[in-house]
């Protein structure tokens, strides 16, 4: 059973920020994909199973950006 989760990520502004925080959720494991939308500053990501809030903060931070939510 596949989980997809909705995150809410600040400071992103451009394409290259998207391709930023896309290559280090799907690097997380268990990420069957990402989808990053810079409008309205979101990364939607389907996993295997729910994703420790840690280890996104971690690849969001990574990335050089803030997570600033989820909704499940």
């Amino acid at each position: 059973m596949s989980v997809t989760t909705k995150y809410q990520i600040t400071g992103m502004t451009c394409g290259h920020c998207v391709n930023a925080v896309s290559g280090e959720l799907t690097a997380l494991p268990g990420v069957q994909t990402v989808e990053v939308d810079l409008s309205t500053g979101t990364a939607m990501v389907t996993s295997d199973a729910i994703l420790p809030l840690d280890e996104v903060r971690n690849a969001v931070d990574e990335a050089g950006y803030q997570l600033a939510g989820m909704d499940a």
